[in-house]
């Protein structure tokens, strides 16, 4: 289980393959869809010191498990852990799903914490979904994950790897594009 966790945070290729991701933190966890937890970590400080907090999540205690401090360590992507984690299952989209008001198209972006802090820039001002292109970094990737502090979970978002033909086509259904 723990080399899996590390997999997923390592390995676009992994993530892809089990289509799940993994994140950190309270935030995440609490506001992650309860259908799509896989499993939640908690190290053993965290898990003494928040029982309240686990107790709220009502995750069933199949999906639910302590590991020592040190292998949390081990798991984490960050330096300085929250000490809790969930692995989650990636939702599904169409480009139907995205269009449906004011998307939000994003060509060849690169960094991580950009396309994180986008997304969550783009909920706040309303977008109804992302397009992205084939070449657009991994939004599973764990710094995205962070920087769109639950965005992810509630703005819809594909991967065109056509994407002028993309853009065309929600031209045609008369989105503006800019």
């Amino acid at each position: 289980q723990v080399k899996h966790v590390i997999q997923l945070q390592k390995k676009a290729k992994v993530r892809k393959e089990y289509k799940e991701f993994v994140v950190e933190g309270n935030k995440m966890v609490a506001e992650a869809p309860a259908d799509r937890i896989v499993k939640v970590y908690a190290s053993e400080t965290f898990a003494d010191m928040n029982e309240a907090f686990i107790s709220e999540l009502n995750v069933d205690t199949k999906k639910y498990e302590v590991v020592s401090d040190n292998v949390f360590m081990q798991m984490s992507d960050t330096r300085t852990p929250q000490g809790i984690m969930a692995i989650i299952k990636m939702a599904q989209h169409s480009i139907s799903d995205i269009t449906k008001g004011n998307p939000l198209a994003i060509e060849n972006l690169q960094d991580p914490g950009n396309l994180g802090t986008i997304i969550r820039m783009g909920e706040g001002a309303g977008v109804t979904g992302v397009i992205m292109s084939a070449n657009t970094v991994d939004i599973y990737n764990p710094k995205t994950i962070r920087s769109t502090m639950g965005s992810v979970y509630r703005v819809p978002f594909i991967y065109e790897n056509d994407f002028a033909e993309a853009i065309d086509g929600i031209k045609k259904q008369g989105v503006k594009v800019f």
